[in-house]
């Protein structure tokens, strides 16, 4: 997928750990992991509202469309 969530580089620019970041959004520490690591299919606007309010940041800050190879399995 060529979307990328850069959520470890928020964090460590806002010294902010994933727990309290977790504390601070009610998003559990499992999905906030599957954020970090890549591994969501979607996000829905509520949390990224929830997570652009805790960190400061703009939605393009969180997101960043790193062009490659399309996925077949693609939804609109």
């Amino acid at each position: 997928m060529a979307i990328r969530i850069r959520l470890d580089r928020l964090l460590i620019r806002r010294r902010m750990s994933l727990t309290e970041l977790s504390d601070r959004v009610g998003v559990t520490m499992a999905n906030l992991s599957i954020l970090k690591t890549g591994k969501a299919r979607a996000v829905r606007f509520s949390t990224l509202d929830a997570l652009c309010r805790a960190l400061d940041c703009q939605p393009g800050d969180l997101v960043a469309f790193e062009p490659g190879p399309a996925d077949d399995d693609s939804e609109i």
